[in-house]
């Protein structure tokens, strides 16, 4: 846990320890007993204030260093306890760190610096450990100083470097199945706080119904979602809200993502390790077969970049236009 460099640890059995270094990972050679793991978990939950029982055999936490913990225990696991550390580094705080590491281009860099500053909204997209967090913690980081933010996460993890700024988390319901603290809540209470511009860390549920009314109302945001392209993301962020009731429509959700999502940031963690964006589109508001047109913007493969045939201004312009009435 103290090595800089190991961005992650797991424990599928006492014998059975790996970390995570540059994205690659590898088995130690430490070995623990069944009640050394207990022991350790116990310690690291009386911090965190969660509780790990038969009733409840996962549990997502923080440590006090803003690493992130889950476990899981039998019967969902098949023998041992089954736990993931993992480190939240930040080895970047802004887009040009993240240019210096080789992440981003400095074309692209330029593009969504000038997206920040333009209030656009921005869905950054991606698998585990491709490095959203990262990007959007840079990207939140950007944002001109004076604007006030609230951002909402399952696990604190985002620490932009701004001066009005509000962290809200989640919390599970207790062992009488009471208290939970959901993101559809806290997306609504932030909206009481008076914020310039709302973050989510995540979006997975129907919580993107309300995200997408938020940002369709005139406010500013910004999150992350699981996607392997672009366009997934905006497909998957088409039937998401579905998952909110039996009266949200299609007819509904197209014309409001259109509308509300400018920019798109895919980024990936290939073979060797490497975290890097791939592409950078954007929401032209154009809705086709029942399918949001997205135009790419940047592509980099790694090794060449290419541009898109449109500009951001250009985008920005059609979707003015297609938003005004006739």
């Amino acid at each position: 846990m103290d090595d800089p460099e190991i961005e992650e640890v797991w424990i599928n059995s006492p014998n059975r320890i790996f970390v995570a270094t540059k994205g690659r990972s590898q088995l130690t050679n430490l070995v623990l007993k069944d009640s050394d793991i207990r022991d350790l978990l116990e310690r690291l939950l009386i911090w965190g204030g969660r509780r790990l029982d038969v009733t409840n055999p996962f549990v997502d936490a923080q440590l006090p260093d803003g690493s992130r913990l889950h476990a899981a225990i039998p019967e969902v696991t098949a023998t041992h306890w089954a736990v993931n550390i993992r480190k939240h580094l930040m080895r970047s705080n802004s887009l040009n760190d993240l240019v210096l590491l080789g992440s981003l281009t400095d074309e692209m860099a330029q593009t969504l610096l000038y997206g920040v500053e333009q209030g656009l909204n921005i869905l950054v997209s991606g698998g585990t450990q491709a490095g959203k967090t990262t990007l959007l913690n840079s990207l939140v980081s950007s944002i001109p100083v004076g604007e006030r933010i609230i951002s909402i996460e399952e696990v604190f993890e985002l620490k932009p470097n701004l001066p009005d700024w509000i962290a809200l988390q989640t919390r599970t319901a207790n062992l009488e199945g009471e208290g939970e603290i959901t993101l559809r809540r806290l997306i609504k209470e932030a909206l009481r706080m008076r914020p310039s511009r709302l973050i989510v860390g995540e979006v997975r549920e129907a919580e993107a119904l309300d995200l997408l009314i938020a940002l369709n109302s005139g406010l500013p945001g910004m999150a992350t979602i699981h996607a392997n392209s672009a366009r997934s993301a905006i497909a998957k962020l088409q039937l998401l809200p579905l998952l909110a009731g039996e009266n949200i429509t299609q007819a509904f959700i197209n014309p409001t993502i259109s509308s509300s999502i400018d920019l798109i940031v895919q980024c990936i963690m290939d073979r060797s390790g490497n975290r890097r964006v791939t592409e950078i589109a954007a929401v032209t508001g154009r809705i086709e077969v029942n399918q949001v047109e997205v135009d790419s913007l940047h592509h980099w493969d790694g090794h060449n970049h290419i541009r898109g045939l449109s500009s951001i201004e250009n985008l920005l312009k059609i979707k003015k236009y297609m938003s005004s009435p006739a």
